[in-house]
């Protein structure tokens, strides 16, 4: 896969979903992967390392309730409930264990894949 085909603005859910854990921890944004039920199922090393949360601690947690309380809100969480097909970037503030950080949120989401996806650029 090349650099453009998995950048932030480029990347496919389906490419995204068909990745297997390495290489989705070597792309250089934040990716959380969770079920329906919010459940996370995929969280990659880069956002590990900038969030500062090891992935064992998240991996089976309720994303919106327990790990991104700040995304758990009609902009995001909501939006996953009320959109079947998501692609959307919106800019917004991380403000849960960190001083308010300025990131971008890339929201995927289709009827075709199960697993849903929060791409988080800082």
């Amino acid at each position: 896969m090349s650099e453009i085909e998995s950048s932030f603005e480029t990347i496919t859910l389906r490419n995204l979903d068909a990745m297997n854990e390495q290489a989705r921890d070597a792309l250089p944004y934040g990716v959380v992967g969770f079920a329906a039920d919010t459940i996370v199922q995929t969280y990659n090393a880069t956002e590990a390392r900038l969030s500062g949360l090891d992935p064992a601690t998240v991996i089976g947690v309720p994303f919106f309730e327990a790990v991104a309380q700040c995304m758990n809100n009609f902009m995001v969480a909501q939006r996953f409930e009320d959109e079947p097909e998501l692609d959307a970037i919106i800019p917004y503030v991380l403000t849960l264990r960190m001083r308010p950080t300025k990131a971008r949120l890339r929201l995927l989401a289709t009827a075709g894949i199960t697993r849903r996806y929060v791409l988080i650029e800082r």
